[in-house]
């Protein structure tokens, strides 16, 4: 139960810092094996392990999965076991178990995306619009208008007043400014300090301009200003309130998908790994250089290794490796 609530406080801290996190769990064992059914893990994006899922081959392996999880946004499963004779199979990564005291795992691998945040300031009919679309898009929508009439937003998570909104108390990744003609300046001039992801301004190009000058002369600096995105959303030719919501979420969805790419099978040089990760040279797998079982130097470097049979391979042919 411990390490349980402990993995739900960690999950809850990625969510909040907006920071995907892989989930990884053991569904299937046979001894010997370190790790057991039900054990789980929280994989972060620089490879460290929050959790148990065990060690030595296993542990590097489940990091290197979890990385590609990440890359691709796909879950998988994982077996690793000492003979390699499964059929390959469409969601399934097979490993042979490369530690000598053998045993097998069957590891479920699932990517945990950060929860989109949008917020939209304005109560226009675009910004009414923009708010269902986004909640049934599965994104947290907080609107923020002085203005806004009882349940106009019902089905925002949160509704602020422009007054007392502190744009540095807000972590955002796209923020919308939809006030058409009511406080302009001011929304603008706020969704600005959140210094979001994407920043999209509804206007016309004569208007934009305008406000954007203004915003100018006040002291909001140029590199902030060119971070506005306007006119805000794809060019669909979009005429009707909706349509233009329409357009915007397109812009943002297609901005979130933009890390999203294919991973090649073998880890990449430049992911950004903890400190404490080294790359197998025999299997390819991340191993922790504080908890690798055999440490070995040659030519003056410090060769990690994950378990028994990789430090045995080398050890026959170091310079096959090196």
């Amino acid at each position: 139960m411990h390490n349980y609530l402990s993995l739900i406080k960690n999950l809850e801290f990625y969510q909040k810092k907006q920071e995907a996190v892989v989930m990884a769990a053991i569904v299937r064992r046979e001894a010997p094996t370190s790790g057991k059914p039900g054990d789980k893990a929280l994989i972060t994006q620089s490879g460290e392990i929050k959790g148990w899922i065990g060690g030595g081959c296993t542990r590097g392996i489940v990091v290197k999965e979890a990385l590609a999880a990440l890359e691709e946004g796909t879950s998988r499963l994982v077996r690793i076991q000492t003979a390699l004779d499964a059929p390959e199979q469409s969601g399934v990564k097979n490993y042979k178990m490369t530690c000598m005291s053998g045993g097998s795992l069957e590891v479920y691998i699932e990517p945990i995306m950060p929860i989109l945040e949008l917020k939209i300031f304005g109560r226009s009919h675009i910004a009414k619009a923009l708010c269902e679309l986004g909640v049934l898009s599965g994104f947290k929508v907080t609107v923020i208008s002085d203005l806004i009439e009882g349940e106009m937003f019902d089905k925002a998570s949160k509704r602020e007043m422009l007054k007392g909104f502190d744009p540095n108390l807000h972590l955002n990744q796209y923020v919308v400014v939809c006030t058409q003609g009511e406080g302009d300046e001011e929304g603008l001039a706020r969704a600005i300090k959140t210094d979001p992801q994407y920043l999209g301004f509804v206007a016309s190009s004569r208007k934009a301009n305008a406000v954007l000058m203004a915003l100018k002369r006040k002291g909001v600096s140029h590199a902030q200003l060119t971070k506005v995105k306007t006119p805000a959303g794809l060019d669909i030719n979009a005429k009707t309130p909706a349509e233009v919501a329409i357009s915007i979420l397109a812009e943002i969805i297609q901005l979130s998908r933009v890390k999203t790419g294919p991973m090649t099978s073998s880890m990449p040089s430049d992911l950004n790994l903890s400190s404490d990760l080294y790359i197998n040279p025999v299997c390819k797998i991340p191993v922790s250089k504080s908890s690798a079982k055999h440490v070995v130097e040659y030519e003056g470097e410090q060769v990690y290794f994950c378990c028994d049979g990789c430090h045995a391979s080398f050890q026959k042919e170091p310079s096959a490796y090196i």
